[in-house]
């Protein structure tokens, strides 16, 4: 009887655990994890791409915001009296010192 016993006490609980049969009955759950472990993956991957991408458009906006202002600063500078002056001379455009006349419609 003591042989019994000391059988009993000493079997390893996760033997009983691991059997042929608890693996195949469990077969659709380690399928169900395999395909939420990819999920996980492809996602992982996707948020990085998504994050250079994010980057990459934050960096190129900066270099159009800086062209942007650059123009714009060449174009009010260009604008000015003086430099418009200067660029219609060789053309023999030239301010007017004269009074502009104000044109009346003719009623008939």
């Amino acid at each position: 009887m003591s042989e019994q016993l000391t059988d009993k006490t000493n079997k390893n609980p996760l033997k009983g655990l691991f059997n042929y049969q608890w693996i195949v009955k469990n077969i659709p759950f380690f399928l169900f994890l395999s395909v939420l472990t990819v999920l996980y993956i492809a996602n992982g991957h996707r948020a990085d791409k998504t994050i250079r991408k994010i980057n990459s458009t934050t960096s190129e906006l900066k270099d159009l915001q800086f062209e942007y202002k650059t123009l714009k600063s060449e174009v009010m500078f260009r604008s000015e009296e003086g430099q418009v002056v200067k660029a219609t001379a060789p053309m023999g455009l030239q301010i007017s010192k004269e009074m502009p006349s104000r044109l009346q419609a003719v009623k008939h």
